[in-house]
């Protein structure tokens, strides 16, 4: 039953995941990548409580995440819009969310992986996530488009999503 549970979960995921994929990509405008305008809510209406908006800072590069969805703070126990990297995760995490961000910036190419929230005090919770370029010209990523489910056992592992600071 449990297995069958997470598996049924993770299908869900995968479906989303492949519904998003396909709103992004039916943004683009031939060989450009679609910009922060073309995004329209009402688009993915269904996946907004996980959505997020990660701006590319230049000089040094690093990312600060302009918007999170409100199913995101379940994830995080916090409010993470406005907060760059380093004020999110620890510093494991933190390298780990560069190197893949980095990915979709210089490859100019969606990333998808799973993240484990171990760091967050919950082994038996990850977070399949799509990460999606997004730019202002077309060319050069400015902004990233992301969409995390989260997957697991919530309730064995004792993770609520709500912890102090």
């Amino acid at each position: 039953m449990k297995m069958s549970a997470q598996l049924s979960a993770s299908a869900t995921a995968a479906r989303a995941h492949q519904e998003m994929f396909a709103y992004w990509a039916s943004l683009r405008r031939g060989a450009n990548l679609p910009a922060r305008v073309d995004l329209q809510p009402s688009g993915i209406k269904r996946l907004l409580p996980t959505v997020s908006l990660t701006d590319v800072v230049r000089e040094p590069r690093d990312y600060r995440l302009r918007l999170a969805g409100t199913g995101l703070y379940g994830v995080y126990g916090r409010e993470i819009t406005g907060r760059k990297l380093d004020e999110v995760y620890n510093s494991a995490a933190a390298d780990y969310w560069r190197a893949e961000l980095d990915k979709v910036v210089d490859e100019r190419r969606p990333g998808v992986g799973v993240h484990n929230l171990g760091w967050r005090g919950a082994p038996h919770v990850s977070i399949l996530w799509l990460r999606l370029p997004l730019a202002s010209n077309g060319k050069d990523v400015d902004m990233i488009l992301g969409y995390d489910a989260v997957v697991g056992s919530q309730a064995e592992s004792g993770f609520s999503g709500i912890r102090a600071a």
